[in-house]
């Protein structure tokens, strides 16, 4: 039995709109380890607890398409402490199109938006690539 998808795509919902990506990374979700020793305690060494939680930024990869770039009104409306944060879904779709997960980003807004060229061993031209970053405070997974 199989439990791996092995063609896969991620659409991404944001500010009322729907776009597809090849690339999804950064989704970590982190806790900073505290080490504290009592006082009364018999043992010579620091007992473990969970600390603050700490979440990297996430990138979202797809090629550039000749009608335009979807990316660019959402980059262009962040402006200093005005954006308005959103949720973010994250789909996870399988060669099928149906979604296998969901991951939601908290309190989500752009902070970077590139455009290069990627160039993969596996295309004989190269292919722009837009990549947008986002920042966010937390992560949700939620059932499809």
């Amino acid at each position: 039995m199989k439990d791996t998808i092995e063609q896969f795509y991620f659409q991404v919902a944001l500010n009322d709109c729907i776009i597809s990506f090849q690339e999804v990374t950064g989704l970590v979700e982190e806790t900073q380890v505290i080490e504290y020793k009592t006082g009364n305690s018999p043992i010579f060494s620091t007992v473990k607890m969970p600390g603050i939680r700490k979440y990297g930024n996430i990138t979202f990869k797809k090629g550039i398409v000749v009608k335009g770039n979807s990316l660019n009104p959402l980059i262009n409306a962040v402006q200093l402490n005005q954006i308005e944060r959103k949720p973010i879904t994250i789909s996870l779709l399988d060669q099928k199109g149906q979604t296998t997960m969901h991951w939601i980003l908290l309190n989500a807004f752009p902070v970077k938006i590139t455009v290069q060229e990627d160039e993969s061993a596996t295309r004989s031209t190269p292919l722009a690539v837009s990549s947008l970053e986002i920042a966010h405070d937390g992560i949700e997974i939620a059932a499809p």
